[in-house]
């Protein structure tokens, strides 16, 4: 892990006017400077970045965040890799703290060794017509296996031989090239079609086989090595990535030939899990470079089951703004088959129709298509939601689908506040306070992140309970005050996947609006006044509904009847 106190000092150093420009050239617009969006095709520019805020904000996507966070979008990096990019720029070194520090990292060799590897089962591939017929029968092009560095491992034990001087040297294992065990070394991949697997920045790290004929397994992996985790890697993404950000969406298949046969018919956005079921790091990794996923199955119940695995890992990396679809194909087919024989604008009619949104997935699989009719199955509905909703990372749509949970379910009075995550009764007993007072409390927030020094002029316990928005207003609060001294880019990089996230980047998004006529400052003050004036008549309504008043309470109720609002 990286230093929290290195990533606040280099976004300090660090100017996203700069970071931005070298990448995507950007004109002057008043206070602010601004292009058309990296993100999504537009004639008009609506890309907006501010150097006062160390923000970029796009108008018509949604796409915001830091020099860190744009470097991450733009250039499909990891949260360490975009550090590390930008330190190198800054001229300063990058720290790990400790526990980190003793980890070793791959040395370049190991890289080498792989593309070495994968030169050569290319050659291989040439050289046998078996494969080549193989692949020709799936449709696949010479064009597309070049593309996709497809190749061919022979059949022979020992074939890699011819790849390396040394056959023996201990690298070959480290990196899962070969295989060493009481009967001596031999390749892992033997006649197979082999997939190089590529990290984000086209090295190398692995590789997938598939079986020609017939033999088990289908599909074999490289194993867990100093390059590779099937955890964290996602195959095809760095040959899709363009189109990814071009689309603005990304189709999660569940095996390489059909990421590959996607591509040969022109739906090149597609990607694939490593045949493992997709994880929190896959979903953080695919939301990063596309706002919208559709996890792609067979409607089996094979396939079923891992479209829930997948929601289970995804509900803990989706932020608002980001949506993500689940599409079940008909019964025997697969995307491979479906594109052959149907055609891409098939395919793409099938998402823009069929795919089933994150929320209504989620609602229907707990709750059934109608009402549960007993107690009981309410109940189970209940435990099995809870876990569920309590990993949902995206506020706001945490908020809706808890809501219509709970409507599908007729769960009204204590049960159903609890589940909303309201305090039973809605609170404080009253009616919901009108508009205006989520309207104070928002741009409240919206001021102290754009001012994060502000925060200590804000006194807490003048936030009413009850309020809408009252809860996440003090819970940002306490929070602020742990972050003294930080820029806005800085607190969006510290609330870096937690709950926070979300929040953070729509408020500062929301701030980007403000015209260059918006006096902050005043803003602040008058907001700061109705806050208190708001809790001030709230604490006098309390106090005098009771019969009797303690004589600290009577102080009190005549001191706040005598005062102003500030």
């Amino acid at each position: 892990m990286i230093p929290q106190d290195f990533v606040d000092a280099l976004l300090a150093r660090l100017d996203i006017v700069d970071v931005i420009d070298r990448r995507v050239p950007l004109k002057k617009a008043g206070q602010n400077y601004q292009a058309c969006c990296p993100f999504h095709q537009e004639k008009t520019p609506s890309f907006t970045v501010s150097p006062t805020k160390q923000f970029y904000h796009c108008f018509g996507c949604g796409a915001h965040g830091s020099a860190i966070g744009f470097l991450m979008a733009y250039e499909g990096l990891g949260f360490v890799e975009a550090v590390e990019v930008l330190a190198a720029d800054a001229g300063l070194a990058v720290p790990q703290e400790q526990g980190a520090r003793n980890r070793p990292r791959p040395a370049a060799d190991l890289y080498d060794l792989m593309g070495q590897a994968a030169r050569f089962y290319r050659e291989q591939l040439k050289a046998s017509p078996r494969a080549i017929q193989y692949l020709q029968k799936r449709g696949l092009t010479g064009e597309i296996a070049a593309r996709y560095g497809l190749g061919y491992a022979p059949a022979a034990y020992e074939a890699l031989a011819g790849a390396f001087a040394d056959y023996q040297r201990a690298e070959l294992g480290t990196i899962g090239l070969v295989i060493d065990d009481e009967r001596g070394r031999r390749d892992r991949f033997r006649d197979r079609i082999m997939f190089p697997i590529r990290d984000i920045k086209g090295r190398i790290v692995g590789f997938g086989g598939r079986v020609l004929d017939r033999g088990e397994p289908k599909y074999l992996n490289s194993p867990e090595t100093p390059l590779f985790s099937k955890g964290s890697e996602i195959y095809g993404l760095f040959e899709a990535k363009a189109a990814i950000r071009e689309k603005n969406r990304v189709l999660v298949t569940e095996g390489y030939m059909d990421t590959v046969a996607l591509a040969q018919f022109g739906a090149n956005y597609a990607v694939a899990t490593l045949g493992t079921a997709t994880t929190s790091t896959h979903a953080r990794i695919l939301l990063r470079h596309a706002d919208r996923v559709y996890y792609c199955f067979d409607g089996d119940n094979a396939g079923r089951k891992a479209a829930w695995r997948a929601l289970e890992n995804t509900l803990e990396a989706l932020t608002d703004g980001k949506e993500v679809f689940f599409l079940f194909l008909p019964e025997g087919e697969d995307p491979d088959s479906y594109v052959r024989t149907r055609g891409v604008a098939a395919l793409e009619a099938l998402l823009d129709k069929e795919a089933v949104p994150l929320s209504v997935y989620l609602v229907k699989e707990l709750a059934g298509e109608g009402m549960p009719q007993t107690a009981e199955a309410r109940a189970r509905v209940l435990k099995q939601a809870k876990p569920l909703l309590a990993k949902l990372a995206a506020p706001y749509l945490g908020r809706l689908v808890k809501k219509e949970l709970s409507q599908r379910l007729g769960l009204g009075g204590p049960e159903g506040d609890r589940l909303l995550g309201r305090a039973p009764g809605g609170g404080s007993g009253r009616q919901a306070a009108s508009p205006p007072t989520q309207i104070l409390y928002r741009q409240l927030a919206r001021l102290l992140v754009s001012e994060p020094s502000w925060v200590q002029q804000v006194d807490v316990a003048q936030v009413v309970e009850g309020e809408p928005y009252a809860d996440r207003l003090a819970q940002l609060l306490g929070w602020l005050r742990d972050q003294a001294g930080m820029s806005p880019a800085a607190l969006l990089e510290a609330a870096r996947e937690t709950p926070l996230e979300g929040e953070l980047q729509a408020l500062l998004g929301e701030a980007m609006e403000w015209g260059e006529t918006f006096d902050v400052a005043e803003e602040f003050a008058g907001a700061r006044r109705q806050m208190y004036d708001l809790w001030r008549r709230r604490r006098i309504e309390a106090l005098s509904a009771k019969a009797v008043l303690s004589e600290e309470e009577g102080r009190e109720l005549l001191e706040l009847l005598r005062s102003a609002p500030i």
